[in-house]
């Protein structure tokens, strides 16, 4: 089975005359076999790693700023560790590393058990300071 190259394309300048510009969007990232998806999420969450390998990012992070870059990047290695089994979680528990932290809703708001104490999600957890690296 022989291999064909694609078609010849025409040059974009002619001439020192520009025919035709290369453009890029901006506005959308993109992860190989992650779906970034931009949402109105809770108020202090920059994004959010999910089960189904999808990525939600806070629209309010301006598109292709140095913050987007970061939060895409730390939700990718939690992304990472769900793929790994390293870590999971659902309505119940977070599971990391082998060890089952339980999970509650408590005055309205997401607590999960750590090391005997309830704290609110979003603090300091062993599976945010490896992401965190």
């Amino acid at each position: 089975m022989g291999f064909k190259l694609g078609r010849a394309r025409k040059p974009i300048a002619n001439g020192g005359v520009i025919d035709k510009k290369l453009s890029f969007k901006t506005e959308e990232v993109s992860i190989p076999g992650n779906p970034v998806i931009r949402k109105n999420l809770d108020p202090g969450i920059l994004g959010e790693a999910n089960m189904d390998g999808s990525i939600f990012i806070s629209n309010k992070i301006q598109p292709g700023s140095e913050e987007e870059k970061q939060v895409l990047l730390h939700e990718m290695r939690h992304a990472t560790d769900m793929k790994l089994g390293k870590l999971a979680y659902d309505d119940n528990s977070v599971y990391y590393d082998g060890i089952t932290y339980p999970r509650e809703t408590i005055n309205g708001r997401d607590m999960i058990k750590v090391d005997g104490q309830w704290k609110e999600a979003g603090d300091d957890f062993p599976w945010e300071k490896t992401a965190n690296i």
